[in-house]
């Protein structure tokens, strides 16, 4: 990790929203040190430590969370009157192996990585906040800006619902956020006003019932055919009772039972998710979910445990936010630079700050102009063009300063 001084060299003055080419190269370095140590959710120590050691650098005072992963920083003094904007950054990584070949910053730890670009979100973050850190210094930022950095994006139902316990929301006004995708080229950001990704949650469905031989499946449960029921029949059952606009769907990802082929068992397993592309619809989605389940077990005699663990709902983006990043972006990059973007069926925690201040997440674009291979999120090869974190912390920059000027 770059250890430069503070000074900056002669003609390298921090303009509003731009980078010195020093700050991108140690910013660059930043990046790959997080990458070659990636962390899980809630063990994000070395992480966190290395965020804190370059802010106090910078001359500013992070704050640890009370959890003991992640912190706040805030740049300027709040007075308690006009609403902070906040700038959110996820910190963990995921629990799968770095496949990268000839990449030399490619992961140090077995089965571990950062595919999901959460070391570019937090690097852009702690580049925003460098910069906006000088302006404040040289009384150019009219309003005080809040840094988050979150640990646990990963982990269900999400690290945001700790921070938010934590008080990282008091005083904050609003929010926002940029997440890495992989099919927008670097040099660009995708919005969306609305949904912008869907609600997540994760199924886990046990059934039991007096087995027996498979010559007499009459006096059994018949609890192969009662799984192989509520697989295939439950998600059109749900998809039945709900708009179907709502995009609520049940997708299974794991089925156990039985071990002898003349053996019909007495215990099954089946795990999947639930995902839902509408937030009312979401809030009503267990209940429809464990009501179908039911019906077809019972209708197979077959007895239900169900386990249905609460994810986190579907990031809405406001209005009046999205428009704060556009024209940011439009400010810094021109209006071509900014695209439009479908909603995602997957999900993120940074809906659980939605759901109590406005906010908003652009997709940021890592993919090379020009490339061809087709990478995505949650693989092991999923790598980003790091002019990316340039433009990232120049939109978040941007944003600061036209909120500030509202």
């Amino acid at each position: 990790m770059s250890q430069e001084s503070e000074a900056e060299p002669a003609g390298e003055a921090v303009l509003p929203g731009t980078l010195p080419e020093s700050l991108r190269a140690e910013l660059v370095a930043f990046r790959r040190d997080l990458h070659m140590h990636p962390e899980l959710g809630n063990q994000e120590f070395r992480t966190t430590a290395a965020i804190k050691a370059r802010l106090e650098k910078a001359g500013l005072r992070p704050r640890v969370l009370p959890v003991g992963t992640g912190l706040i920083c805030d740049i300027g003094e709040w007075d308690g009157q006009k609403p902070m904007l906040a700038l959110r950054a996820d910190i963990d990584a995921l629990p799968i192996p770095d496949t990268k070949s000839d990449c030399s910053y490619r992961s140090t730890v077995p089965d571990r990585a950062h595919a999901c670009g959460h070391d570019v979100h937090t690097t852009v973050v702690l580049g925003a906040g460098l910069v906006l850190a000088r302006l404040q210094q040289e009384g150019r930022l009219p309003r005080p800006v809040r840094l988050l950095f979150q640990p646990a994006e990963e982990v269900l139902p999400g690290g945001a619902a700790d921070a938010i316990d934590c008080g990282v929301l008091e005083g904050v006004g609003k929010m926002i956020a940029v997440h890495c995708d992989p099919r927008v080229d670097a040099g660009r950001i995708g919005l969306r006003t609305g949904a912008i990704t869907s609600a997540c949650d994760r199924l886990e469905v046990s059934l039991d019932g007096p087995g027996g031989h498979t010559a007499r499946p009459h006096l059994t449960t018949d609890l192969v055919t009662a799984v192989a029921r509520v697989v295939t029949d439950v998600p059109a059952v749900v998809a039945r009772r709900v708009d179907s606009r709502s995009g609520l769907a049940v997708t299974w990802g794991r089925i156990e039972s039985g071990h002898a082929p003349n053996v019909i068992p007495q215990h099954a397993e089946l795990s999947g998710t639930v995902r839902c592309l509408d937030l009312d619809t979401w809030r009503q989605a267990p209940d429809i979910v464990v009501a179908a389940i039911d019906e077809i077990a019972n209708l197979h005699r077959a007895k239900s445990e169900i386990n249905y663990v609460r994810g986190v709902p579907p990031v809405v983006n406001d209005a009046d936010v999205t428009e704060l990043l556009r024209d940011a972006m439009t400010t810094r990059r021109g209006a071509e630079s900014v695209e439009s973007t479908e909603q995602s069926l997957g999900g993120e925690d940074f809906s659980w700050y939605l759901e109590q201040v406005p906010g908003a997440m652009a997709r940021l674009g890592v993919r090379t102009p020009g490339e061809r291979t087709v990478r995505d999120l949650h693989q092991g090869d999923f790598d980003a063009d790091e002019a990316a974190i340039t433009v990232g912390v120049e939109l978040f920059t941007a944003a600061a300063l036209l909120d500030a000027a509202s």
